[in-house]
C-alpha cells in the first residue's frame, strides 16, 4: 500500500514547455521534467505536434485539457505563448491551470519584449529555475496554499474544455490531407489544361493542313508556270 506521500508524488507536474504560438518555436522547457516518466520522449512528440496545430491556427479555445493515456495535457495561450503542462489525471485541474498562470505572468514580465525577436529553440531556458521553484509549490495537493487555491472561487476552470489527444491531432492530420489533395488537384489541373491545349492544337493541324497542303501545291504550280512561260 502506498504511503501519502507516494500518492503525492505520482500526481505531480510531470512535462512543462513553452512555446512561441505563430510557428511552434519552443522558448522554454522544465530541464528535469519527465526524468521519471516512462515514454517522455513520446509525450514531447505530442507536445511538440500540438505546437505545430496551433501554430497552423487551430486553436479554437485559448484554454484546454487534452487527454492522452494516464495523463493530461493543460494549456493557456496568452498573446503570442502558449504554455502547457501534463500532468496525472488525477492532479487537481484548478491547481495545474493556475501553475501556469504563474508561469505565464512571470514570463511576460522577464521576456514579454523578446518574444516577437527570439531566433533559436529555447531561447530563454534560464527561466527553467523558476519553473522547477514553481513546480515545488505545486507538488503537494494538501498544503495549505493549495487548498486555498483549491477554494478559491475566483478562479474557476469548470468551462474549460476536454478533448483527446487523438481528436485535436487528427484535425492536423486532416487538414493535410486535404491540403495534399488540394495540391495534387491544382496540379492536375494544370496537366489537364496543358493536354486540352494540346488537342486543340492537334485538332487544329488536322482541319486546315490538308487547305495548306491545297495552296502550297497551287502557289508552286503557279510560280513552276510563271518561270516556264
Amino acid at each position: 500500500m502506498l504511503c501519502g506521500w507516494q500518492l503525492l508524488k505520482v500526481k505531480m507536474v510531470k512535462l512543462t514547455m513553452i512555446a512561441r504560438v505563430i510557428d511552434g518555436l519552443p522558448l522554454a522547457e522544465g530541464l528535469d521534467d519527465g526524468r521519471d516518466l516512462q515514454d517522455a520522449e513520446f509525450y514531447k512528440q505530442q507536445v511538440k505536434a500540438l505546437f505545430k496545430n496551433l501554430s497552423r491556427g487551430q486553436n479554437e479555445a485559448s484554454r484546454m485539457s487534452v487527454e492522452t493515456g494516464p495523463y493530461i495535457f493543460h494549456y493557456i495561450i496568452e498573446g503570442r505563448v502558449c504554455y502547457l503542462t501534463m500532468c496525472d489525471r488525477a492532479y487537481p485541474k484548478k491547481l495545474a491551470f493556475q501553475y501556469l498562470e504563474d508561469l505565464k505572468n512571470e514570463f511576460e514580465r522577464g521576456y514579454g519584449n523578446q518574444i516577437e525577436t527570439a531566433a533559436r529553440p529555447y531561447a530563454f531556458i534560464k527561466f527553467d529555475t523558476f519553473i522547477q521553484r514553481t513546480k515545488k509549490l505545486y507538488q503537494d495537493t494538501r498544503t495549505q496554499r493549495n487548498i486555498a487555491k483549491l477554494n478559491d472561487e475566483l478562479y474557476e476552470v469548470h468551462q474549460i474544455m476536454t478533448r483527446n489527444v487523438q481528436e485535436v491531432l487528427g484535425v492536423g492530420e486532416k487538414l493535410d490531407q486535404v491540403s495534399q489533395m488540394s495540391s495534387r488537384l491544382t496540379s492536375d489541373t494544370r496537366i489537364y489544361a496543358d493536354k486540352a491545349r494540346d488537342l486543340n492544337r492537334q485538332a487544329l493541324i488536322k482541319k486546315w493542313a490538308p487547305v495548306a497542303i491545297v495552296l502550297g501545291v497551287v502557289i508552286l504550280l503557279f510560280w513552276a508556270r510563271k518561270k516556264i512561260w
